[in-house]
């Protein structure tokens, strides 16, 4: 570890001057600034006056507890998380969260939202997720000795549910209406630290986003200089959110003189964000239609990603499922096999077609194995092959 949590308190996304303790953490998002239509998520504060610059010339690494000073405590154990490779790729970098201890970006999340149930004193962890949420929240409460119980939906892939039992997770399978009700009577009943959302516009867990950020650290190391640009899949926009608030802190902190445009790349199936931003609007929720990438596929947006958007100077992309294929089947043609979902910031970078004055760098933040259907094709025997046969 490089020294002890600077983290001070929270404070509300709404209104600056609304703050609170850094404990509990309010997982229902700002209480003075939330109405019963629009929910503020809470951001966190730190002593940037105590922190040493030194810690941006270290080698990144995987187990966030390298940037613990800008993190809140870290009490859960780390499962390696982090320092993930970021890979050339023709005109852009491939950062590949597909790394990550279970396969995505996710562990970034959990590791510090696993930690502040640990600090909390929370019998166990809760969450509602149909994928990588689920599985990584169940890892990492299992690091910890905390049970977990996991609602998904009947839509789920089986690989990703099996994944998510094989860490001991009470998984239960619910309709996608009951989830956040269910999960709000059992944390209200069983004192359970939910890792998931609990509000009409998304808040979710205010220490989640906070691990996000050690990607923004990460690239400034990998790449030696600040991105241009940067391409993310946005779903709830925690990711989006978390990448730019470390460029923030960087600029804050003299490290670096700017910070990157950041580009969400939402399912055209929704894009709540893509309508706040057009709209003017704080967060907003559209409806949603079919998309096989279910890893982004959202018909409630939040505030942080509307805020990292339009502070940045980026814009808010929609991608197709086509698009989205043709990404994932490029990348997997270079030896990087991405969830569908995964593959949204490359997609994104491909429907703009821009060049900018510096590096740009994709976001991929899944393995392509928890897409759907995946384990379940049949391919034909060759009783007999050939020579023939074998060639490309």
């Amino acid at each position: 570890m490089n020294g002890p949590s600077l983290a001070l308190r929270q404070r509300s996304l709404g209104d600056p001057s609304a703050e609170f303790p850094l404990f509990p953490p309010l997982t229902r998002g700002c209480p003075k600034t939330s109405t019963d239509d629009l929910a503020f998520p809470l951001d966190i504060v730190y002593d940037y006056a105590k922190v040493d610059r030194g810690l941006f010339e270290q080698e990144p690494g995987p187990d966030l507890a390298r940037w613990s000073p800008l993190l809140p405590p870290l009490d859960a154990p780390t499962l390696g998380e982090g320092g993930t490779p970021l890979v050339p790729f023709g005109d852009v970098y491939i950062k590949d969260e597909s790394r990550n201890p279970t396969w995505s970006h996710k562990d970034r999340l959990n590791r510090v939202a696993v930690s502040a149930a640990l600090a909390s004193g929370a019998p166990g962890v809760v969450v509602a997720s149909s994928g990588n949420h689920g599985a990584s929240a169940a890892a990492y409460a299992a690091r910890a000795g905390l049970p977990a119980i996991v609602l998904t939906s009947a839509g789920s892939p089986p690989a990703v549910q099996s994944f998510v039992r094989a860490y001991g997770a009470k998984v239960v399978t619910v309709p996608v209406e009951r989830r956040w009700p269910l999960l709000r009577e059992i944390v209200d009943r069983l004192g359970y630290h939910p890792v998931s959302n609990q509000t009409v516009t998304h808040t979710g867990h205010p220490f989640g986003p906070e691990g996000y950020k050690t990607i923004a650290y990460e690239l400034f190391l990998q790449l030696g200089e600040v991105p241009a640009a940067v391409f993310t899949p946005t779903g709830y926009a925690e990711l989006l959110y978390g990448v730019w608030k470390g460029f923030t802190e960087l600029l804050l902190l003299g490290v670096t003189d700017r910070a990157p445009r950041m580009f969400s790349c939402e399912s055209a199936a929704g894009g709540p964000h893509a309508k706040a931003l057009a709209a003017g609007l704080p967060a907003a929720i559209v409806e949603l239609g079919p998309t096989d990438a279910y890893g982004i596929a959202g018909s409630v947006g939040g505030h942080r990603g509307v805020v990292a958007v339009r502070d940045s100077g980026g814009e808010a992309v929609l991608v197709t499922d086509e698009e989205m294929r043709r990404a994932q089947r490029e990348l997997a043609r270079a030896g990087l096999w991405q969830e569908l979902s995964g593959t949204a910031g490359l997609a994104g970078h491909r429907r703009l077609r821009r060049d900018f004055a510096g590096p740009v760098v994709c976001i991929a933040t899944s393995s392509g194995f928890k897409d759907l259907g995946v384990g379940g094709e049949s391919y034909p025997v060759l009783e007999n092959p050939t020579l023939d046969d074998l060639l490309p």
